[in-house]
């Protein structure tokens, strides 16, 4: 450079202004082993962070679409309905309702949309209609009555199976054709050219159909069209039939003379194909709208001021939000914890790296650089790293994960770029505020700041208001509250303070006796442990993530539990076989020979009405020895089979009786009249379940009492056992089915109910499927990143480890003895996390448990006798215990680890340095 030449200007400006960029990436590439670790973490947690919300979108779209789609067709149309006091007959012609409908289906937009292919109108009567038509059945001699429908669209979904369609009356003809299905005409005794006369109309059946998908949405709505019904009217009761007959659209006019009420008609069925959750509130105003708001009002300006509109749609969405807002306040708070410890595991990852830097930034700061300059060149070396490794997360999470969310999953991976960017700047921005010598923060030694006190104790009133909130509220109230989702994070924050508070004072203590013993690495453990720097970030994210696992995985035994509570509750043992007559004894004998039954319990069930005009009581007639076996295996009303012995003479039966039962008669005796004679009863114990009959009122006596009473009508088979209870885990279901089928006259229908079909009902919900199994990978990934805090803390302090084990190898330590040493320093705070985890998750779950309700996870809206009984939250042994177990086991064992690498490399040193010395001794 000439003399005198400054860098002012030109290129000189513009290679000094690119000179620290160029820096940060030369610098970046030097660590390229701790670079691909961080940009690793990044991929990872911006994945997690982006893949959260887009995993709710997706099981809250499946759960909608179910909601919709799993009712039958009548629930998911949109039916319209015009002018029963409209006679105006032009007004019922096919061009004028075809117009009408075009209007109409314009104001179908997303998310309300339709399928055009199963969409009907017409005109159709309301009253039934009675023919006088002799030939018709008549089973009481009450004449059929008719429903008429001039309906579109019938050629495209009915098949001829005699005759052929409806045409159009001829102008002036008196007689009309009409159409009805193979089974309507089966039932009413109707043929091809069969005449009738309904409500003044003469016609004549011009053909027998068979409709294309009888149980979809273009018949579904009127079942009577396409099958009849025998109905009962009257005192006494008398049955007639109830049929429908379609004529074309054309003779629409024509139902205007008769006495049926006509009226015009418009159906809709809803496509939900491309429906999600985010459409499901706008879908919702959108049918309101057409009931009851300004759709109706454009209705209305179609087809006339009669117009209404009705769908079962509303009502269906009410009942997905209110599942979707029980459960999202539990999947919350997974959400919440996994996402404190992946920050804290970021923060822990960028004081990793600020501490393995801590002599150049030192030198940097004592060279005279900037506090701020300092922090951005430290942002800009990370950022290079971090940011793309998020992009790439969130790239990755929107290709993998189905969801329709796109922002929020971008603004979730973007804080966590961010995050991994501050993370370096910001431990090394507080580490070296002050150009100051280093000073020891022991763990022993360190007292807390006034400042650290506030922060505690600004902590500790949010989480005894979180605590408070949720007991108060429940996780059932609705909606997700982010300090009631983040309760259990706060009490574990709490616990980690308290802990780090209190656990120098054993050490201590420990200390004391340590040094008056002779070994040594008892009292080095001590003193190394106590030296050891205060590790808050550490010991924060293995609390939060073991009482994350601990309450997650409660939850999950929790509904497990609960499943199969309600399955055993519905069934009353493991298989439940009924029938309406009694079960031939052949069957009886061989249930047992079933593989995997190992037991069978049969029984007579019958249905008492009661006195007192209450509830009817369930008279449970089994042998009491093998139903006291049943009730004690299957945990419903065990009891002991003595207490229900015949006591002979005239005494009354002893019997086991519901609560309610003893509530309502008391413990008199009271009078039974089962089919084969009269029963005297006294209740001897009070159960609240009992197999044979869970719910309700019930009343069990032994079946040897009963015989002795009635030795000749009880012994009849006609009134032998109709149910048997069946107990086995591990039954074949196929095998059972065979036995039932090879020793069952065809003329007995049997139904055959599984404790295990019957669980995985309850389980079918895609809205429960998809939190449950969200929840389940929150809780792995909370896992994973609670290891990976502990191995960052056990690195952290690893080079200083290794220097200890060559120093103390110097001066001849046994390779034993530095085993032990470093297995001994690690077991306080490994002893201090899983202790504290296992605390802080009993404690959590004590306080969070009678807030939390798991009914919504669990359950279906209506779960059979379980009823709406809530479904609390209780600990989880094996949920509290593992995880505290494992992370002990792996901090002891890479302890251990450690000590057997430092010891080789140690061994390999000095074979290096001995190895010169061989070569000269034969000098």
């Amino acid at each position: 450079m000439p003399k005198g030449t400054t860098l002012s200007g030109g290129p000189l400006v513009r290679l000094r202004a690119a000179l620290p960029a160029a820096l940060h990436i030369v610098r970046a590439g030097e660590a390229p082993t701790a670079a691909l670790a961080l940009g690793a973490l990044m991929l990872i947690t911006a994945f997690l962070a982006a893949a959260f919300p887009r995993g709710v979108d997706a099981y809250e779209t499946r759960g909608v679409r179910a909601a919709l789609s799993d009712v039958p067709p009548d629930q998911r149309t949109v039916q319209i309905t015009a002018g029963r006091t409209d006679t105006t007959p032009r007004s019922h012609t096919p061009a004028v309702l075809d117009r009408q409908d075009a209007a109409l289906r314009s104001q179908f937009t997303a998310p309300l949309r339709i399928s055009p292919a199963d969409a009907a109108h017409g005109v159709r009567t309301t009253a039934p209609l009675p023919s006088h038509d002799p030939g018709l059945a008549r089973p009481d001699g009450v004449d059929p009555r008719f429903s008429l429908y001039a309906v579109s669209g019938l050629a495209r979904h009915t098949a001829v199976a005699q005759g052929r369609l409806p045409r159009p009356a001829a102008p002036g003809s008196p007689t009309r054709e009409a159409a009805v299905t193979v089974a309507t005409a089966r039932a009413l005794h109707l043929r091809p050219g069969s005449p009738l006369h309904v409500g003044g109309l003469a016609l004549r059946i011009s053909g027998l159909l068979t409709p294309h998908a009888p149980e979809g949405p273009y018949w579904a709505v009127d079942p009577l069209v396409t099958t009849p019904a025998l109905v009962s009217e009257g005192t006494p009761p008398q049955k007639l039939w109830q049929a429908g007959l379609l004529l074309a659209p054309e003779d629409g006019p024509a139902l205007l003379s008769t006495k049926g009420q006509p009226e015009r008609f418009w159906r809709y069925p809803l496509d939900t194909g491309a429906l999600t959750a985010g459409d499901a509130p706008l879908l919702q105003n959108r049918v309101r709208s057409l009931q009851r708001g300004p759709g109706l009002a454009r209705l209305r300006g179609v087809v006339g001021p009669g117009g209404l509109a009705d769908s079962a749609v509303d009502g269906l969405l009410d009942g997905f939000a209110r599942t979707r807002d029980a459960v999202a306040p539990v999947v919350a708070v997974a959400a919440c914890g996994i996402g404190t410890v992946a920050g804290v595991v970021v923060l822990m990852t960028g004081g990793l790296a600020a501490a393995r830097r801590h002599r150049e930034l030192a030198l940097l700061r004592a060279r005279g650089a900037s506090l701020p300059g300092l922090v951005g060149r430290l942002a800009a070396e990370t950022a290079t790293v971090a940011l793309p490794a998020a992009g790439a997360g969130y790239a990755l999470a929107v290709v993998l994960v189905p969801g329709e969310r796109l922002l929020t999953p971008l603004l979730a991976a973007a804080a966590a770029g961010l995050l991994g960017t501050l993370a370096l700047p910001l431990r090394a921005a507080a580490a070296h505020r002050r150009t100051r010598p280093d000073v020891r923060a022991d763990l022993v030694g360190g007292r807390p700041s006034r400042r650290r006190t506030v922060v505690e104790l600004t902590v500790l009133v949010l989480a005894v208001a979180a605590v408070l909130a949720l007991r108060r509220r429940g996780t059932g109230s609705g909606g997700v509250d982010v300090l009631v989702s983040a309760a259990p994070v706060l009490v574990a924050v709490i616990a980690a303070l308290l802990l780090m508070r209190l656990y120098p004072l054993p050490l201590r203590l420990a200390a004391r006796p340590a040094a008056r013993t002779r070994g040594l690495s008892g009292f080095l453990a001590l003193a190394r442990a106590g030296r050891a720097p205060a590790a808050g970030l550490p010991l924060l994210a293995l609390l939060v993530a073991l009482t994350t696992a601990s309450f997650g995985g409660s939850v999950l035994a929790g509904v497990a539990d609960a499943r199969d509570r309600a399955a055993l509750a519905a069934v009353g043992a493991d298989a439940r076989l009924t029938a309406d007559k009694p079960l031939p004894r052949a069957l009886l004998s061989s249930l047992t020979a079933v593989p995997g039954v190992q037991d069978a319990v049969p029984l007579r069930l019958s249905t008492q009405p009661a006195d007192d005009n209450g509830p009817p009581l369930y008279l449970v007639i089994a042998d009491a020895d093998a139903y006291a076996r049943l009730a004690r295996a299957t945990g419903l009303g065990a009891f002991d089979a003595t207490e229900l012995a015949d006591p002979g003479g005239d005494h009354p039966l002893p019997a086991l009786v519901s609560a309610g039962v003893r509530t309502r008669f008391g413990d008199a005796p009271m009078v039974l009249q089962p089919e084969f004679g009269q029963l005297v009863v006294r209740p001897a114990l009070v159960r609240r379940d009992t197999p044979a009959q869970p719910g309700g009122d019930f009343v069990v006596v032994d079946a040897r009492g009963v015989a002795r009473l009635h030795p000749d009508t009880y012994a009849d088979p006609a009134t032998g056992p109709s149910v048997v209870l069946l107990a086995g885990r591990s039954l074949d279901p196929t095998a059972l089915r065979g036995t039932i089928r090879t020793h069952t006259p065809a003329a007995l229908p049997t139904r055959l109910a599984l404790r295990s079909t019957t669980r995985a009902q309850y389980a079918d919900s895609p809205l429960q499927q998809g939190a449950e199994r969200l929840y389940t990978a929150a809780v792995a990934a909370g896992a994973g990143f609670a290891l990976l805090a502990l191995l960052l803390s056990l690195l952290q302090t690893a080079p200083e480890r290794a220097r200890l084990l060559t120093g103390l190898r110097a001066i001849g330590l046994p390779a034993a003895q530095g085993r032990r040493l470093l297995v001994l320093e690690a077991l306080p705070q490994a002893l201090l996390a899983a202790l504290g985890g296992t605390l802080t998750g009993a404690a959590t779950l004590r306080l969070l448990g009678p807030g939390t309700d798991l009914t919504p996870l669990a359950l279906p809206t209506t779960s059979g006798p379980t009823g709406t009984a809530p479904v609390p939250l209780h600990p989880d042994p094996a949920s509290l215990l593992l995880p505290a177990t494992a992370v002990l086991l792996l901090s002891l064992a890479t302890a251990l680890l450690q000590s057997l690498i430092g010891q080789r490399r140690t061994q390999h040193t000095e074979r290096r340095k001995e190895a010169p010395t061989r070569k000269e001794a034969p000098n």
